[in-house]
């Protein structure tokens, strides 16, 4: 029975495990600027989430002061992306202190800022309450065991089951290894809820660039249709253009052969009133 209560009063082994966060090559100052950028902009639309437009703003902002060169010149998705994962180490850092009862005190420079600015969204884990040594169960009660013997009058046997014990010290002792086991379970809890964030957002990024994507062969197919439409209009206009020259031509063609048929046939009339005056002058004098 010692052995069991042993056995059961190990803390469990926890195997810590890699974050899942993700490094792009972000300084010290450059993580600040950004807390401090997204900080103001996340007040400003009261703890609401970042449009697209509020994103770039806040890129603007660290390049003004950091983006002097390529490698560290940050686009809207990059900072969006830096300021999740600050989200997720800040997440498991404050499970870790608020698991510990205010003993562990958290060294990381950005704690602090974003305890001010999304503390009260991220709720701790509650700890099962600490059972308390007078509530604890009490040992076994002896059994009686009865044996018919012989002999006239019957008497009663009285076993006690082994029972070890503990002293106090042994009870609070107890009550510190739950503690700590209590602490780590919560601990890997939290881990295991930022993975699940961490997965449901690397779901919902992924299903916002496919629909980027579809959006991006929809207006290419669109630009298509109306290049294919714009074609068409322009070769109906070079069509009616020559058309419109051929009927000129033959129009001009028309109007010079008219003018010429007038020509001659007044030269024609002319040519017959003189003649008609010769004929009767020779008759006069003749």
């Amino acid at each position: 029975m010692g052995d069991l209560t042993d056995t059961l009063t190990t803390p469990p082994t926890t195997h810590s495990r890699p974050l899942p966060v993700r490094e792009d090559c972000w300084s010290e100052d450059a993580t600040s600027t950004l807390i401090d950028a997204w900080g103001r902009r996340y007040l400003e639309l009261n703890r609401g989430n970042l449009r697209q437009k509020d994103w770039q703003d806040v890129a603007d902002a660290v390049n003004a002061l950091h983006g002097h060169t390529k490698k560290t010149h940050r686009t809207d998705v990059q900072c969006k992306n830096r300021i999740d994962t600050i989200k997720k180490k800040y997440k498991i850092e404050k499970a870790r202190v608020s698991s510990s009862d205010g003993n562990i005190v958290s060294s990381w420079t950005f704690f602090e800022r974003l305890d001010t600015l999304i503390g009260s969204n991220v709720s701790a884990k509650k700890l099962p309450p600490q059972p308390s040594p007078s509530l604890s169960p009490s040992p076994p009660v002896a059994v009686p065991i009865y044996y018919k013997k012989t002999t006239p009058s019957p008497s009663t046997t009285i076993v006690a089951l082994p029972q070890k014990r503990p002293a106090p010290a042994m009870d609070e002792g107890f009550s510190r290894r739950n503690y700590s086991a209590m602490a780590a379970a919560a601990a890997a809890s939290a881990e295991d809820d930022v993975e699940d964030e961490d997965e449901e957002e690397e779901e919902e990024r992924e299903s916002e660039e496919v629909e980027e994507r579809e959006g991006m062969r929809r207006l290419a197919r669109a630009i298509e249709r109306f290049g294919e439409v714009y074609e068409r209009v322009e070769r109906e206009k070079v069509r009616q253009m020559v058309e419109l020259e051929k009927q000129r031509m033959q129009f001009a063609k028309d109007l010079e052969v008219q003018r010429m048929n007038m020509f001659m046939d007044t030269q024609v009339q002319l040519e017959r009133i003189k003649h008609g005056k010769r004929s009767r002058s020779n008759d006069m004098y003749s």
